[in-house]
């Protein structure tokens, strides 16, 4: 019987953020908190009618990707101000949203991200594990007090954000940072992300990559990393 040797084994996961740890929350949430910020009357659905406010939603539920239409190389995750530009243009797209709504919006877009429900266990899993782990994200603003809300950053060993470094996926440079701050060789390494337009570039260094597209589902299918780190997954004996 022939035998199949074994690969390298995987000592750090470096893991993509939004839509891969997080998601976007409930648009239609998101224009509820931010009309009752403003302390606008009514419920905004009954006030720009079923059918706009379906439209505002189903925009927004996808915001960012449709600012690939006007920020197609991701400028704006290089600084604040440029991430502010890019939103406004693109949220002029969302069917009745004004310019005062969507700047409250804007503000509150942080507080909208939550966890999949498979993220935390994941990620404590691997933790266990010994596992390091560093979150790397395009981003045009300060992660920190998200992780923090979030638990995230008790189970990680460490932050890449564009902003901060000046460069963006694709670039292998972001992720060549990523491999710096764990400290280990990329033939030790898994990327976890969930576009392959950004995120797979990382192959290119050697780090082996798992995509795992956008799900519109509570779990993300992050127990699939705990199978390429060879980690039982939580709640289930190892051997």
């Amino acid at each position: 019987m022939t035998s199949i040797p074994a690969a390298t084994p995987i000592r750090g996961v470096v893991v993509d953020f939004h839509h891969t740890l997080v998601h976007g929350g409930d648009a239609a949430r998101w224009v509820r908190d931010a009309w009752r910020d403003l302390g606008r009357d009514g419920d905004p659905r009954a006030v720009l009618g079923p059918d706009t406010f379906g439209a505002a939603v189903s925009f927004l539920d996808r915001i960012w990707e449709h600012a690939r239409d006007v920020d197609p190389d991701s400028h704006r995750d290089l600084d604040a101000r440029r991430h502010r530009d890019v939103y406004d243009r693109t949220v002029v797209g969302a069917p009745g949203v004004d310019a005062e709504l969507a700047d409250a919006m804007y503000g509150l877009t942080h507080l909208q991200w939550a966890t999949y429900t498979d993220t935390l266990p994941v990620l404590q899993a691997l933790r266990d594990n010994g596992t390091r782990i560093v979150v790397l994200s395009n981003v045009g603003y300060d992660l920190r007090p998200v992780l923090r809300r979030t638990g995230i950053d008790g189970l990680v060993d460490g932050l890449v954000m564009s902003y901060e470094v000046g460069v963006v996926k694709p670039d292998r440079g972001i992720f060549q940072r990523a491999l710096d701050l764990l400290g280990l060789p990329a033939a030790e390494v898994l990327m976890v992300g969930d576009a392959w337009s950004d995120d797979a570039a990382a192959a290119a260094l050697g780090v082996r990559t798992l995509i795992l597209p956008r799900t519109d589902t509570d779990s993300h299918g992050l127990e699939l990393v705990l199978r390429l780190v060879v980690v039982s997954p939580p709640g289930r004996p190892s051997g």
